[in-house]
């Protein structure tokens, strides 16, 4: 029987049976064109921490072969990949690149034998988001590009704990 996380584990004093969520490590996915950002967050869905940033490699996919060993040996039960968006909520090429990716990593995880679900985060704003945050503490983002995809993964990964915790389901949407 799987492990849940209660309300009453995150602070709260369970009275309003508040559905409970499977345990498991969550990873927060930012595809960029050069890079992936990588991000964890602990068994209970509290925190997501940098883990770190692969260079990515579309004719030899190492950098999804990493994730893969990274997703099975951590035993993540999900995947939370950014979706990027236009303002207005339109699709970009950047939008079908995650979309590519996503597909792509869901199969390797499969054939590796993880059953980690991945699932789509709108991520509007986050590598911005991340950008200014590194801005305000100090850090010049002309040399810490690859500390702002971390950092752009943490902010999805957070966000969608943070959705999950308020809706008492998985977050972002699975994949099509």
């Amino acid at each position: 029987m799987a492990e849940t996380v209660s309300d009453a584990s995150r602070g709260g004093d369970g009275a309003d049976n508040a559905p409970t969520l499977p345990r498991g490590v969550r990873l927060g996915v930012d595809v960029g064109k050069a890079r992936v950002g990588l991000a964890q967050a602990d068994p209970d869905g509290l925190l997501a921490t940098p883990v770190r940033t692969l260079r990515r490699d579309p004719k030899k996919n190492s950098d999804q072969r990493l994730l893969v060993e990274h997703a099975l040996s951590v035993g993540a039960v999900t995947v939370y990949v950014g979706l990027p968006r236009n303002l207005s909520g339109g699709h970009t090429p950047s939008t079908q690149d995650a979309l590519d990716y996503s597909g792509d990593l869901a199969e390797a995880l499969a054939a590796a034998g993880s059953e980690a679900q991945v699932r789509m985060i709108d991520e509007r704003l986050s590598t911005v988001s991340a950008q200014r945050q590194l801005h305000e503490n100090g850090l010049n983002v002309k040399n810490s590009r690859s500390v702002i995809d971390q950092a752009a993964a943490v902010a999805i990964l957070q966000q969608a704990l943070d959705m999950q915790k308020s809706l008492g389901r998985p977050a972002g949407q699975p994949l099509a």
